[in-house]
């Protein structure tokens, strides 16, 4: 659906996860924080609240993951992340020359959103990677932390709990890498708001960029 020059990328199901999910992944990110460098001489909150906090949100971002994977089934959506393997490195290449060179010069972008194109390819392959791996991975090691009787005691002589939690914390830093970078690309354009109006009113403005 168009109008005018805009697209009606997002419709309400999507911006009622990634809003729930934003919210979500901010606030893991900050306990989590707090639950791995506080201290009794330092805390950013009261740790027992910390904890009870993330373990809500980690059930609540488990429960919107479930919206988003069905959703994308279920609609047209899941077309914008099929990946083409031939020529992608191509892709990526001139991607990343826009992004640390084009985008400064105000060159046109080589991939520009259509219809059929809502992500250039460097999102479409960080999109991938993180709902289909990372985020399944923190909610899988967050459950078995929930419930750590289901963990393996020893692996290789290693703790179970401790492998689990490692691997949690490693997967919680790379989405949050990916939430900064996620933040500065949708800023960018010709006012670094529009494509935040454009999860409030479902539409991408073409002229936004």
């Amino acid at each position: 659906m168009t109008s005018e020059n805009k697209i009606y990328f997002y419709p309400i199901w999507l911006r009622i996860w990634h809003g729930i999910n934003a919210l979500g992944i901010l606030i893991l990110i900050y306990t989590g924080i707090n639950m791995q460098f506080s201290s009794p001489k330092f805390e950013l909150m009261n740790f027992e609240l910390a904890v009870n906090l993330h373990n809500i949100s980690g059930i609540l971002i488990t429960l919107n993951y479930l919206l988003f994977f069905f959703g994308n089934i279920l609609t047209n959506n899941h077309k914008y992340y099929r990946l083409k393997l031939k020529g992608l490195i191509k892709r990526l290449n001139l991607q990343i020359g826009y992004y640390t060179s084009g985008l400064f010069k105000h060159e046109q972008p080589p991939f520009p959103l259509s219809q059929k194109r809502k992500f250039n390819p460097m999102q479409k392959v960080s999109y991938i990677i993180t709902m289909y791996f990372f985020v399944p991975g923190l909610i899988i090691t967050g459950l078995a932390l929930l419930f750590p009787e289901l963990i393996i005691e020893k692996v290789y002589s290693v703790s179970g709990i401790f492998m689990t939690a490692v691997f949690h914390a490693s997967l919680g830093f790379l989405v949050s890498i990916f939430l900064i970078v996620h933040l500065y690309v949708a800023s960018i354009g010709k006012h670094p708001l529009n494509n935040f109006k454009s999860m409030i009113n479902g539409y991408h403005d073409l002229n936004g960029h």
